[in-house]
């Protein structure tokens, strides 16, 4: 994980810059790696993480473990759409289609049938 600077650093730059932009979303930065460790993206021999994304629920449920090699980065505008969706899921019970993004309709499902 990186750490708290640069993760303020990623929070001041603009997303068409690179940037992560301003967030209400909490990031962890973990100094002793015992997170890194405990969701398996820890690479023990060079002590570092690869990029590993854990979108957890309120409660507690992994709703998304995206694992990434070191030298490819994240879509930071996909997580969002993931949280994003999650949280439609969450609030109107409906099902997200592919490709879904804040706006659009969702798919009722029943399971009925």
């Amino acid at each position: 994980m990186d750490s708290e600077y640069a993760h303020l650093q990623w929070t001041l730059q603009d997303r068409k810059k690179g940037g992560l932009g301003a967030m209400a979303i909490p990031m962890l930065a973990d100094k002793t790696k015992s997170i890194a460790r405990a969701y398996g993206v820890l690479e023990e021999k060079q002590g570092v993480a690869y990029r590993g994304l854990f979108i957890i629920d309120p409660n507690g449920m992994v709703r998304q473990i995206t694992v990434n090699d070191m030298p490819v980065g994240r879509n930071v505008e996909e997580v969002l759409r993931l949280l994003e969706a999650f949280q439609f899921v969450e609030k109107h019970g409906e099902v997200c289609p592919a490709n879904w993004k804040k706006g659009d309709p969702g798919l009722k499902v029943d399971h009925n049938k």
